[in-house]
């Protein structure tokens, strides 16, 4: 199994040209499913874990959080990249910390963002968010391997009334204060997409897709994105399936049961 500077390397690399998917996995097994299909890194969802472990989306705590992505970086050989949320600190100086367990755990990138998850306000103000990533920048720096650091703009996800301004200005200061791949999750539109990748360059763009955008792999490619993650879309599918499921067992029949994988399947997955 490569070493954590080792990935931490092969991932910066993957970001220098084209455009890969980073799925995300949500626990040990679909992470070994997902490397065996070939994907060269792994992205944390915190949705996606949180769901697992029956909490809402940011309902894990930091010891949870630093629990998951521990079992993420073991289950492969494969780069990770962290979900952090909003850096798990009170303060800049709380993020940095914070930031410095979450790279103990080996993951070769991860994303701080400026969401604060509260009603009253829901992003941080400019000048507080950027002191917290430049904090996450100096853990980072402090680390071996030059692990990557994501600076997102919640923007979309988070009701600002000029989104899209907003979230320009802020991966600008984002970059300044020394994230090194910017993300704003939310954007959908072609025209979105390009004002971002315009704004970061030179700088690698992630596209979140967690539903259909009528965008192929290719056009979104064609439109300057470094690499394309799925968040918690996997894991809301396997929920899906589930529901599904259950909808039918509770109405007495049984045929959504044949779409279930074969267990010899994931037998010989997990057992070689």
């Amino acid at each position: 199994m490569r070493s954590v500077t080792e990935r931490r390397e092969a991932f910066r690399e993957m970001h220098r040209a084209g455009c890969f998917l980073l799925p995300n996995p949500w626990d040990a097994g679909t992470a070994k499913y997902l490397a065996a299909q070939g994907f060269r890194a792994l992205a944390t969802t915190s949705s996606g874990a949180a769901y697992a472990r029956g909490l809402p989306d940011g309902g894990m705590d930091l010891a949870a959080t630093l629990a998951h992505c521990t079992e993420i970086v073991g289950a492969t050989g494969l780069p990770v990249n962290a979900d952090f949320l909003h850096g798990f600190g009170a303060d800049a100086e709380g993020v940095r910390a914070s930031v410095a367990q979450c790279l103990e755990t080996g993951v070769a990138a991860l994303s701080v963002e400026d969401a604060t998850g509260e009603a009253n306000r829901p992003l941080f103000p400019l000048e507080e968010a950027v002191a917290r990533m430049a904090a996450a920048r100096r853990a980072c720096d402090a680390a071996p391997g030059r692990p990557l650091l994501v600076g997102r703009a919640e923007c979309f996800l988070t009701g600002h009334p000029d989104p899209l301004a907003e979230a320009l200005r802020r991966i600008a200061a984002y970059a300044e204060a020394g994230a090194e791949v910017l993300y704003v999750p939310g954007i959908t539109t072609p025209e979105q997409i390009t004002a971002v990748v315009r704004a970061a360059s030179p700088l690698p763009v992630n596209l979140l897709v967690h539903r259909p955008l009528g965008l192929t792999m290719e056009q979104i490619a064609a439109l300057g994105v470094r690499r394309i993650s799925l968040g918690g879309a996997l894991s809301g599918v396997a929920w899906g399936a589930v529901a599904r499921a259950v909808e039918e067992m509770k109405a007495g029949r049984f045929d959504a049961l044949g779409t279930r994988m074969p267990g010899g399947e994931l037998d010989r997955l997990f057992g070689g």
